[in-house]
């Protein structure tokens, strides 16, 4: 049976989800604290924040979008949670203008580099809010996962533009400024201080595969969860995910 705190036990979301509850626990357990301060940068309607709050722990959001932000407080709301989410208008770049630096023992930062003007620095802010020993969950999109959908799709010419286009964008239609390959997304976290702990492939096949087959055929999805989980951590398949996955650490005191 599914998780029932997952945001939606879905081929989007589930394998991150996993992760970060799991980082969520041992942070509870390590601190001793059932209760965290969690940051999430970009996190729009709430897709992650609830059910975090609904695991008992304090939730910032932090976007650019007030729809967004009203649409996450109506979801707290519903969900019962109202008391443990707060959104707050901001960007990464104006991060410390809306929130405090080191005030929070898990940050996540998904969807938001993509779109960032300066990358590193979108990083290094979401580290600053971190306390010492804090974690940091990262998503954004990846190159490989893009040259393989468009190639796929028989756009042969845009997928070789993607493959060399510094953004790994394929074209000017394009609706993702930005994608990024695995070292790459690591590299960003260690330069902001950070030890790498995890790096996940996220929708490895699930944009590749017919919708229709996953709907109809008996078990379907279900297998497919959970070939999406066996591969992810697998770093042969990260060069072809739809998106990519970090967890980074703050360095213990004396740690390299």
């Amino acid at each position: 049976m599914p998780d029932p705190m997952r945001p939606r036990a879905s081929l989007r979301t589930a394998v991150v989800w996993d992760v970060v509850k799991d980082a969520l626990d041992r942070r509870v357990k390590a601190t001793g604290r059932e209760s965290l301060d969690v940051l999430d940068t970009g996190g729009g309607s709430g897709n992650f924040a609830v059910p975090v709050a609904r695991l008992g722990h304090r939730v910032t959001v932090v976007d650019p979008s007030p729809n967004a932000l009203f649409a996450l407080e109506r979801r707290a709301a519903e969900a019962g949670v109202p008391d443990r989410v707060r959104g707050v208008q901001g960007d990464a770049h104006g991060l410390f203008d809306v929130v405090d630096r080191g005030g929070y023992d898990v940050v996540l930062c998904h969807g938001v580099l993509e779109y960032v003007d300066d990358p590193a620095e979108g990083i290094r802010n979401a580290v600053g809010a971190l306390r010492p020993e804090g974690v940091l969950s990262l998503l954004a999109a990846g190159v490989g996962g893009a040259v393989l959908a468009r190639a796929l799709a028989g756009h042969f010419t845009e997928a070789r533009q993607a493959l060399g286009d510094p953004d790994g964008r394929w074209g000017e239609g394009d609706p993702v400024p930005r994608r990024f390959t695995a070292e790459q997304l690591t590299g960003l976290v260690e330069g902001a201080g950070l030890a790498v702990a995890a790096v996940h492939g996220v929708r490895v096949f699930a944009d590749l595969v017919p919708g229709v087959l996953v709907d109809t055929e008996p078990g379907a999805m279900d297998a497919l969860l959970k070939l999406e989980a066996a591969a992810a951590e697998l770093p042969a398949f990260h060069s072809v995910a739809t998106q990519l996955h970090v967890l980074g650490g703050t360095r213990e005191p004396g740690g390299a």
